[in-house]
């Protein structure tokens, strides 16, 4: 305490070093505060984190809800792919979405000889852009609650809301909801969804 007593001059150090302090304190705390917020952006998905700076594939194999979609995509040959540039958006559906397909039909996708049409329905939930799920709203609003999103594999979607979350519509009327938004990526973003989406039957 002696040490940041008030001199005989009438100067104020103890007042200045705490100012100091203060500063360095509150300079500490913004060069860190990013870092946490960067973190706790992304949500935990298949019981894994996901981290911004590694691309789909990178993150995907680590989620335990994800491993059909990692097999299916293996299987077509996507791998590569999505772990390009992009930008992508994909909606990944988890395993009880295939499961909840007809008996035998991911059985069936996985084998060599069907690997066009795996191909086919895997790219029916790929975007070839960066979209967040905001964006995705106001794209939806924008068109009157009914938007259509242009896949890679050539299907059309209907992106709609219900209540505060995104619904996609396929070709055949199946309604798949995105259960987990705004996973980023490096190159680009998963949403979850709890349904398998395929091209016209």
């Amino acid at each position: 305490v002696s040490s940041l007593a008030d001199p005989e001059d009438g100067s104020q150090p103890r007042g200045t070093i705490m100012l100091k302090l203060l500063k360095t304190a509150t300079l500490a705390a913004a060069l860190t505060l990013p870092a946490s917020i960067a973190f706790a952006e992304n949500p935990m998905v298949g019981g894994a984190p996901m981290y911004e700076n590694k691309n789909i594939i990178e993150n995907a194999v680590n989620s335990k809800d994800h491993t059909t979609l990692v097999a299916a995509v293996k299987a077509a040959g996507l791998v590569e792919t999505l772990q390009g540039d992009g930008p992508f958006t994909v909606f990944a559906p988890v395993n009880s979405a295939f499961e909840a397909l007809p008996a035998g039909t991911v059985e069936s996708l996985l084998k060599p000889e069907n690997k066009d049409q795996l191909t086919r329905i895997l790219t029916c939930h790929v975007v070839a852009a960066n979209a967040l799920s905001d964006a995705i709203g106001k794209m939806i609003a924008d068109d009157g609650g009914d938007h259509p999103v242009k896949t890679v594999g050539g299907c059309v979607l209907q992106a709609r809301m219900d209540g505060d979350k995104i619904t996609l519509t396929d070709e055949n009327g199946t309604v798949a909801t995105v259960t987990t938004a705004d996973v980023k990526q490096s190159n680009g973003v998963i949403h979850v969804i709890d349904k398998v989406l395929l091209p016209k039957m």
